[in-house]
Parts: C-alpha cells; structure tokens; sequence
C-alpha cells in the first residue's frame, strides 16, 4: 500500500505543473492493435483529462490500411516511408482512418469513462494540406500548411477529448494522406501544446551503447543522424519532434507503447521510461 502512495505523491507536483496544458499524442504501433493495450491507452487518456489537462488524440492506422487493400488486391509501395496514394488507395485509407479505427478509439475512450469525438482532417477543414514535393510522384500524399485549432479548443473546452485521422482537404480542392507523425507534429505545433509525445514500438532513442537515451536536447539530434546513431524509421519520428519544439513545443517524448500504461509512467513519475527532447 505504501508503494501506491508513495507513486500517487509522485505525481501530485506532475498533475499540479500540467494542469490546464495541452499534450498531443501520435496513437499507434502495438498500443493501437493489441486489445489489452488499447484499453490501456484508452483508460490513461481519460484520465489525463480528469486530473485537468487536455489530451488531443492524432492516430495512425497503416497496418489495418495495408491489410484491407491487400484484401481487395490493390498494390501498395512505399517511398521513404510514406505509402504512395492514388485515388483508390486513398479512399480505402480515408474509409479506415476516418471511419473504423477513428470510430473503436472514440469508443474505447468512451467505454473506460472519457468523453471523445471523432474528427477528420477534412471536418470543418481542421486540417489544410498541399502535396508533398521532393518526393518523386508519390501521388495523393500531402503536408500540412494549416491547423484551425479554434476547433480543437472548443472541443476541448467543452471537456471532450478530440481524436483526430489525418485525412486533409487540400489547397487545390483536393484530398490528401497526411502521414500521422508529421500531422500530430504540426497540430502540436499549432496548439502550442505543453508535450509532443509520439507512442513507438521501440523503447525511445537509442544510444551508440545500445541503450536508451532518457534526455536529450534538439540540438543533439542533428548529430545522432550523422553519426548514424538514430536510424531508419526513428530519423522521421524524432524530426517530426525537433519541427515540433522549434515550432514552440515545449517538450517532445518518444515513448515504447507496448507499456501498459506508457503516457502516465513518461509523464507522471521522475524516471520516466522513454526519450523526453527538449527544445535548446
């Protein structure tokens, strides 16, 4: 019993300092397909809210994108990481992100006491896009050039969580696919918010030791890049936090969501469990 009030004291002076801010949270990876986890995620989320600070919620949903459109036989490729889209593609994307997936993580929010809405990118043009440049022809996949968060808040303010799928209209009357990182990057940015905490299926950065790098500065990720320290998918994940802090964030994590319970542990107690970045 000690040990519980102990972890409670704890976080009183966390809850005290973050009461009132924003935290954006990129939901995906295992803490998004494995049903223990998801309730888990679900339950946190709820009471992130209750002890007064406002979670927004930015999902991806490409392993369940994958799965349907290698069903239905439509090829799919990805360049640097992004999955090409063509019209097709993006239907079946927006009927998943905007539809199932947003839809059972409103629900699970729901269920474990919380009150969410769904929200498209496209809802009251919440989300404004142009097509990704630089890329080759990677077609219907966009970046984001505008948030209204005046949306975002007023949801917020009526004590709901927002859960938002990264589906855009675009500036040329177009839709596009945003992808999920850089969509909850820019919504971070936008918002101002407190954290930019991103859920992984990694532990968070990892040293040249192998071992995780609890704290680090924006200023140390540029060199962790060229020294091929950070690699692969975590080079996009920890940009996405670098634009983010430059843009007025003030703390960024990469978090292992295949912990029960990663945002509370991350946020709530003095060690955390995963890579907090702060801005220079």
């Amino acid at each position: 019993m000690s040990e519980k009030i102990q972890t409670l004291l704890e976080a009183l002076p966390y809850i005290k300092k973050f009461a009132g801010s924003v935290f954006v949270i990129k939901y995906g990876g295992a803490a998004m397909e494995e049903e223990a986890l998801k309730k888990e995620f679900a339950k946190d989320v709820a009471l992130l809210k209750y002890v007064g600070i406002n979670p927004v919620i930015v999902h991806g949903g490409g392993p369940m994108i994958g799965r349907l459109l290698k069903d239905l036989q439509i090829p799919t490729r990805f360049v640097d990481g992004l999955r090409v889209t063509d019209e097709k593609t993006l239907e079946i994307a927006e009927m998943v992100l905007s539809g199932s997936v947003n839809k059972e993580i409103v629900k699970n929010i729901n269920d474990m006491g919380g009150k969410a809405i769904g929200l498209s990118g496209k809802d009251g043009r919440l989300l404004l896009a142009r097509q990704v440049e630089g890329r080759g022809d990677i077609g219907l996949v966009g970046e984001i050039t505008s948030v209204d968060v005046a949306i975002i808040k007023d949801i917020s303010k009526h004590g709901y969580i927002p859960v938002i799928a990264p589906i855009a209209d675009g500036e040329d009357g177009k839709a596009y696919n945003i992808n999920a990182d850089t969509a909850a990057g820019s919504i971070a940015a936008a918002l101002n918010a407190e954290k930019f905490i991103l859920l992984t299926d990694v532990q968070g950065v990892m040293g040249a030791d192998g071992r995780l790098i609890s704290l680090l500065k924006r200023s140390q990720i540029e060199k962790l890049i060229e020294d091929e320290v950070v690699t692969g998918g975590m080079i996009p994940k920890v940009t996405c936090c670098t634009d983010a802090l430059k843009a007025g964030v003030r703390e960024a994590h990469v978090v292992d969501g295949r912990v029960p319970h990663a945002i509370l542990l991350e946020v709530f107690t003095d060690s955390g469990i995963g890579t907090e970045i702060t801005g220079d």
